[in-house]
């Protein structure tokens, strides 16, 4: 069986209070109330392996009931052992236990996250200690080592739990890193892409303005205006472009109208599916354009992803009469369709 931290430190607290009951039961004179010195190793055990195992596999932080019965406890013990014994008795070995294993208890408790009741055990016991066998006896007898044992075990506790959080922190660091990896081998390759379709698309016609020298045919001109076009499309405003968005725009060109696209982060945050609906739905606005001049714009807009705008050719003169088109596409998708004028 793996043997976890938690699981250690159970057995190393059911350990101790074993030994010190044992401690309790190896009586070298008889107390002169026996039945009390059973009842306070009862009482301790009982209260112990409460502390230890409630709720102990699927929580961390002891119930607060616990918490109460062990302060209790801690109160009750070191009462029952000292007056079942006669007061010069007090000081025997087996009649101190109590001091060490009160002393556990409150080591459990902050252990298991209730530190106030730790240090509240702590407390009780001191002025039990101190009441029956007097300030010095006391902390000759074992007291001292119950503060060391506590005091070391919230600085543990404490160091753990920010080991804990620094772990945490880092594992999410990491995560972040590799997110931000991924990210940027996505863009590489999304580079590639366009670097190869740039040449794709104005390879051909360079190698045949090369060719002839700079004198082309009417055709070839258009044809190098397109690709002009597309490539600059590429540049300003590549998260908009899906196939049809490129045969729309080229489609658009060829009969005589004006695309301008800008990508300003209006995509950023929306995700892959409502992404390609979008894209869709530009693409079949621009299927139908019919203006002289058409932008395309991908503004940081909370509601708003995409805005076609059409103008007709005295738009030059920023007449707002001249707006023939405008369409808004939305970053969520909407119960209709999206609006437009």
């Amino acid at each position: 069986m793996t043997r976890t931290v938690r699981s250690m430190l159970t057995a190393l607290a059911l350990g101790f209070a074993v030994y010190f009951v044992a401690r309790a039961v190896w009586w070298v004179e008889q107390p002169a109330a026996p039945l009390l010195m059973v009842a306070g190793i009862g009482v301790y055990l009982t209260s112990v392996l409460i502390a230890v195992l409630a709720d102990s596999a699927t929580h961390v932080r002891m119930p607060l009931w616990a918490a109460v019965q062990a302060l209790v406890a801690g109160a009750v013990v070191p009462s029952l052992v000292s007056l079942a014994l006669e007061p010069a008795m007090r000081v025997a070995g087996f009649a101190t236990w109590y001091i060490g294993a009160v002393g556990v208890l409150g080591v459990v408790c902050i252990v298991r996250r209730r530190a106030l009741f730790g240090w509240a055990v702590l407390v009780v016991l001191t002025v039990s200690a101190c009441a029956y066998l007097g300030v010095g006896g006391a902390f000759n007898l074992g007291l001292v080592g119950s503060i060391t044992w506590i005091t070391l075990a919230q600085l543990l506790v404490f160091f753990w739990d920010r080991a804990v959080r620094d772990t945490e922190r880092f594992a999410d660091i990491q995560r972040a890193v590799s997110s931000w990896h991924a990210t940027q081998l996505v863009r590489q390759r999304e580079r590639r892409l366009r670097v190869q379709m740039a040449l794709a698309v104005a390879g051909p016609v360079l190698g045949r303005t090369v060719a002839t020298g700079g004198h082309l045919t009417e055709e070839e001109r258009l044809e190098a205006r397109l690709a002009e076009g597309r490539l600059r499309d590429e540049l300003r405003g590549a998260s908009l472009l899906n196939d049809a968005v490129r045969d729309a725009i080229q489609d658009a060109r060829r009969r005589g109208v004006m695309v301008t696209v800008f990508d300003e982060g209006g995509l950023d945050e929306v995700d892959e599916a409502r992404r390609a609906e979008i894209r869709d739905e530009l693409a079949d606005v621009l299927a139908a354009v019919r203006s002289d001049r058409v932008i395309i714009r991908a503004g940081r807009d909370e509601v708003i992803a995409v805005t076609v705008v059409g103008r007709a050719a005295a738009g030059a003169s920023h007449d707002e009469d001249s707006v023939d088109l405008w369409h808004e596409i939305r970053r969520v998708a909407p119960d209709g369709a999206a609006s437009a004028q």
